[in-house]
């Protein structure tokens, strides 16, 4: 009979094992989207083709150089280790909270010697005991029949997701942090440039009005004009320079690189090359908001907030569970002697099965405020889903908002930029041969600088805008992730889940 035991007790458990089924959870449903159906003013954007749900960066970014910033960034940015660290740790979190739900089985081994005083044993002398076992033991095994351990995975596991996701929002961040880097020293370099041009050109004009000055065809007045557009020009020239460094100086911060000039070559000569063209390049390509409720599935933000939401759901099945009772067992199979020697000889085969109920009958309301707190918690993630809901409607509208009006607003400054070049040639001409004063010819240098300037900022706007909205459609990362997710239920899998 005693032979038989054992396995009968662990069909049982397996039989226990199958109907711990049950969960207490509240049934996880989506709350709704507290954002309208449609972009503001969605029928006055454009209709483009590519989309934030069909390009990751290397698609959606059209300058090489620059893919190949974001890609040393996402390789070697300090900050973005950091986070990857952080779901490395949540990942080994769940892996120890579902470890809970298998039976530990182990080799065991040990004994124990005594001596006992005669008047604690029947013959009246003092004797010397000792034991000994070897075999495998089971140690507490909590028998899930209301769900308690299985919620507890649920909830590391939801924790999980959400760090993973929040992985992802810091990858596609980055991303966007270096072309922003990136587009701003590419402003700053044509600014410089623009301004280095400007210098060249009143420093002539000041040695000009010198020459007229002496020859009594230039004021004094004509000639201090030209002194302090000539000082105008070389502040704008250091200014540049150090926008120049300074945006120069947080791109190598984000690619966590040691030098940078391998990789600006390209974009200091595209520059140069530019200057003299009447567009500049476009380095990124125009973007397909898409609809609304697609941000549900990108927003890696947005999927953060549910994978919360749905832990918060298994800990109310959690702490509901605690008002149950709470069964353990405990086995062990293998020998055991009196004697080290005997251990392992026919006869000296030996089990124990050790079950344990545990019903809370006073806990002075531990329980209770545990199961509401749980409830608070999750009515607070619900509050944090529909926020980020909210916050990612508003930062798609603004940003589509920004890409419309900086498109108009590059184009009329295009024109505005063309025509004050003209009206400078003309001003330049008519000066030359004496028909307007020198004041005529000082405001359209003025205008002509100012315009130029202004349309160089319009366009590092505009593309910093459609950065921007990449980065809030929840715009891809094609990079493999660094490890496989961890393996979890059928359940979580058919949710969507990682497998």
């Amino acid at each position: 009979m005693s032979m038989h035991f054992f396995p009968r007790a662990l069909g049982a458990l397996a039989a226990s094992l199958v109907l711990a089924g049950c969960s207490l959870a509240p049934v996880h449903q989506r709350p709704q989207a507290p954002i309208p159906t449609q972009w503001p003013q969605q029928d006055a954007a454009p209709v483009l083709s590519s989309s934030a749900a069909t390009l990751d960066w290397n698609s959606f970014i059209a300058d090489r150089q620059l893919r190949q910033l974001v890609d040393l960034a996402q390789a070697h940015n300090r900050d973005l280790r950091q986070t990857l660290l952080n779901v490395e740790a949540a990942r080994a979190l769940y892996q120890v909270q579902r470890a809970d739900r298998l039976p530990g089985v182990g080799l065991q081994g040990g004994g124990t010697r005594q001596r006992l005083p005669g008047d604690m044993n029947a013959t009246g002398q003092p004797q010397v005991q000792g034991s000994w076992q070897a075999g495998l033991g089971l140690a507490a095994f909590e028998l899930d029949l209301f769900g308690r351990v299985r919620n507890l995975s649920e909830a590391a596991l939801g924790e999980y997701l959400a760090t993973e996701e929040a992985a992802r929002a810091a990858r596609i961040s980055l991303g966007a942090e270096v072309v922003q880097a990136y587009l701003s020293r590419d402003g700053a370099l044509r600014r410089l440039q623009l301004a280095q041009r400007t210098l060249q050109s009143r420093e002539s004009s000041l040695r000009l009005t010198v020459q007229r000055r002496q020859a009594g065809t230039a004021t004094a007045l004509d000639h201090q004009d030209a002194v302090g557009r000539a000082a105008q020009a070389r502040a704008d020239v250091e200014r540049s320079e150090r926008e120049l460094r300074q945006a120069g100086n947080a791109l190598l911060l984000l690619t966590g690189v040691e030098d940078l000039a391998p990789y600006l070559s390209a974009q200091s000569a595209g520059s140069a090359q530019s200057a003299k063209s009447s567009d500049v390049p476009l380095l990124l390509q125009d973007l397909s908001a898409g609809t609304p409720s697609e941000l549900l599935i990108h927003r890696p933000d947005i999927q953060a907030a549910e994978h919360r939401l749905r832990a918060r759901s298994a800990d109310i099945g959690a702490a509901r569970a605690a008002f149950f009772p709470r069964i353990s067992l405990t086995g062990f199979l293998g020998s055991s002697s009196a004697d080290l020697s005997d251990l392992f000889r026919p006869g000296q085969r030996a089990w124990s099965f050790t079950p344990q109920v545990t019903l809370p009958l006073f806990d002075g309301g531990r329980n209770r405020a545990n199961l509401d707190l749980a409830v608070l918690r999750k009515d607070m993630a619900v509050a944090a889903y529909e926020q980020a809901i909210q916050t990612a409607f508003r930062e798609v509208a603004d940003a589509l908002a920004a890409t419309d009006t900086l498109r108009r607003e590059e184009a009329a400054r295009l024109a505005l930029r063309d025509s004050s070049r003209e009206s400078l040639r003309l001003a330049q001409a008519r000066y030359q041969a004496g028909v307007d004063d020198h004041l005529r010819y000082l405001d359209a240098q003025r205008n002509a600088f100012a315009n130029e300037s202004a349309y160089i900022d319009t366009v590092t706007q505009r593309q910093l805008a459609l950065a921007q909205l990449f980065r809030v459609l929840g715009g891809s990362w094609t990079a493999p992730p660094p490890h496989s997710a961890p393996n979890t239920s059928g359940k979580a899998a058919s949710r969507g889940m990682p497998p």
